[in-house]
């Protein structure tokens, strides 16, 4: 695996999802594949569990880890071609990716949406920069519209759940979208319809008018704009605030079209499902996604999920390993 952005870059999902049980039962048992190996983190944009997690990832490898901070301990990057730079942007990313690429093995890139123009961030213009010019593999620690470290935890996160009640159907799983206080970006959401779609599950999405996602994340899921009906006999409730896509506009792209607080998944939501487990990826507005007594509830899973984020890094550094 040279590259990681997508459910379809990890192969067959149930392999992977036995591989992270093997990897979650005996976490330092594939050291020697990362020994004088080195991982390069950059971050465009805040991270706690990304950043955490992927890095004792590495760890649990064997490998070294670098982490740079682009916004506090680098020279500013300038991203688009064509400039003349005269502004406060001492560096170009087409000569730092290659100088970047000298000091590592493996290069994981977070670079978050602008929202304000959406073929920029839809044709992945900085993380595809990575995958030119690095000449390393490349891992998204979340881009402009995916975010698959987080969804393969989702996914393991659910697959675990499921076995351990013993359930053989499969389960109902239901993104709904939430209010919330500024422009978010989809690839949270994007991800996460992706890597369901792919699973062993019925995914609903549901959502006010106008915050429709792109149909290559979502085909196959079934679109419900009332939210009540959508988490009917849910078993898994992700709740999640996305931005305007703009797929059927491009002018209201990450726009907030919708502040409704009747969203908010809270108690009487929750029992509309079927006895539903609350699922979000973190960090998240107590009172706008969710309320106190949700998050807080024995049917909450948003901190199983965040640990299985190191076990979702660890099997896709574990597949760029054996691949180099």
């Amino acid at each position: 695996m040279n590259t990681f952005f997508n459910v379809a870059d990890i192969g067959d999902l149930g392999q992977a999802l036995q591989e992270a049980k093997e990897v979650k039962a005996n976490r330092f048992g594939y050291q020697q594949l990362g020994k004088n190996k080195t991982l390069l983190m950059i971050f465009f944009n805040n991270s706690l569990r990304t950043r955490l997690s992927t890095q004792k990832a590495a760890m649990n490898l064997g490998m070294n880890v670098i982490v740079l901070d682009v916004n506090a301990g680098a020279w500013k990057l300038e991203t688009e071609r064509g400039v003349i730079m005269d502004g406060d942007k001492s560096e170009h990313l087409l000569e730092a990716i290659p100088v970047m690429g000298c000091y590592c093995d493996i290069i994981a890139v977070r670079s978050f949406a602008g929202l304000k123009d959406r073929d920029f961030d839809y044709a992945e213009t900085i993380v595809n920069q990575f995958v030119k010019y690095s000449g390393r593999p490349v891992v998204a620690m979340e881009t402009a519209t995916v975010h698959p470290l987080q969804a393969f935890a989702d996914t393991i996160t659910i697959a675990e759940k499921w076995h351990e009640l013993g359930h053989t159907r499969r389960p109902k799983v239901v993104m709904t979208w939430a209010p919330h206080c500024r422009a978010l970006p989809q690839a949270v959401p994007n991800s996460f319809a992706q890597w369901m779609n792919a699973a062993d599950v019925d995914l609903v999405i549901t959502h006010p008018e106008g915050y429709e996602l792109d149909e290559k994340f979502t085909a196959g899921a079934q679109i419900e704009y009332d939210q009540r009906k959508a988490l009917e006999g849910a078993d898994f409730v992700y709740a999640k605030n996305w931005s305007c896509p703009g797929v059927s506009n491009k002018a209201d792209y990450g726009k907030i079209l919708s502040k409704d607080m009747s969203w908010t998944i809270d108690t009487e939501h929750m029992s509309w499902t079927n006895n539903g487990w609350f699922m979000h990826c973190l960090p998240v507005r107590r009172g706008l996604i969710v309320t106190d007594n949700v998050i807080e509830s024995d049917h909450s899973l948003v901190i199983p999920e965040a640990a299985n984020r190191e076990i979702s890094a660890e099997v896709v550094l574990k597949r760029v390993l054996e691949s180099l």
